[in-house]
């Protein structure tokens, strides 16, 4: 009996440390056991459902194996041979049906479930349609039907139905929001996968990719900004409005030559790579640089600060991302990146 407490003993802090590990996985911006909204409330009640068969399964076999380890223990001096069960038609049809009943209670709510959230909304008029593409290391989202095209940042409304349609342009990538729904994977090849979710508490949500794709998977982040109607449609607007160049004119060609060649910019520049349009508006740059004026990790920073990191050496920040080091002075990163942070929607 001694041992036995000293092996509990031993296991209590890996438990405790379990506990611990576990009771971090609450975020709301990004933990599918805080869900955001109806697709991933579903997911998780679906999720509850068999963990709590799992648990009661292992609970009643752990008790009778307890049970018949104490009641039939040999004891001192017992020679006799206990009685064969073997061939018993009774037990066996017990434990050939409670499994089945088990199945069929799982089963039926995940088959419910999985063909409820197979729906296709991408002709629903009343959705709104979103075209996804991922890209080694970073998310493409385009509006078709309002014709506005962004990075990094999904803006939403609060009270529609998000319809996307989703691809890769590289390798395999999963996009994944985990307080809004689960994931679905971008296939290379050109096949487009759909899912649909819906996102009615406004607030900042992190999205990200859930498939292995590179040095810079773990990086490869995204938010997703769920706003009231109105604010969606001032940001299309906004979106859509022209945007200056900067007053000075060497900056102005520097943007052309340096920036625009490859990123676009308001009806201006290249679509290659993410559209710059409101990066100062942002909540990331690059997705993983935390736009913040009080910093306390080294991943945070103003926009501007972070903008000039990331212009600096991209690689530094993203290895393996496909961002050149441009051949910029210091002066010149400083002035792209005060213009570039100066670029702000209002909505």
């Amino acid at each position: 009996m001694m041992n036995r407490w000293h092996v509990l003993k031993r296991l209590m802090p890996l438990l405790a440390g379990m506990v611990l590990l576990l009771s971090a996985c609450g975020r709301a911006d990004l933990s599918t056991l805080r869900p955001q909204g109806p697709v991933a409330e579903e997911q998780f009640g679906l999720m509850k459902l068999t963990i709590l068969i799992m648990v009661l399964v292992v609970a009643i076999v752990f008790a009778i194996a307890f049970y018949v380890i104490i009641r039939f223990r040999r004891r001192p001096g017992d020679k006799s041979i206990p009685v064969q069960v073997e061939g018993n038609h009774k037990l066996e049809i017990i434990w050939t049906v409670i499994p089945i009943i088990l199945l069929i209670i799982l089963g039926v709510p995940t088959v419910k479930t999985v063909f409820g959230l197979a729906e296709d909304h991408t002709k629903d008029p009343d959705a709104v349609q979103i075209k996804v593409t991922a890209h080694q290391y970073w998310w493409e989202f385009e509006y078709p039907n309002l014709g506005v095209k962004t990075a990094q940042e999904l803006l939403i409304p609060n009270d529609a139905i998000i319809s996307v349609e989703a691809k890769t342009a590289d390798v395999l990538h999963s996009f994944w929001i985990p307080s809004l729904a689960g994931k679905i994977d971008t296939n290379p090849g050109g096949n487009v996968n759909i899912m649909y979710f819906k996102a009615p508490n406004p607030g900042v949500y992190l999205g990200k990719c859930a498939e292995l794709c590179g040095p810079s998977h773990s990086l490869m982040d995204f938010k997703v900004k769920v706003v009231d109607r109105a604010s969606f449609d001032r940001w299309v607007t906004a979106m859509k409005n022209p945007v200056a160049l900067p007053e000075n004119q060497e900056i102005a060609e520097l943007l052309n030559k340096q920036c625009l060649s490859c990123h676009a910019i308001g009806d201006k520049g290249g679509p290659a790579f993410p559209n710059l349009t409101g990066i100062g508006s942002r909540q990331a740059v690059a997705g993983i640089l935390v736009n913040t004026d009080q910093a306390q990790y080294k991943n945070e920073g103003t926009v501007e600060e972070n903008l000039k990191r990331w212009i600096s050496d991209p690689q530094a920040v993203k290895p393996g991302t496909l961002m050149p080091k441009v051949d910029l002075t210091k002066d010149q990163v400083d002035a792209l990146a005060k213009y570039l942070a100066g670029l702000k929607l209002q909505y």
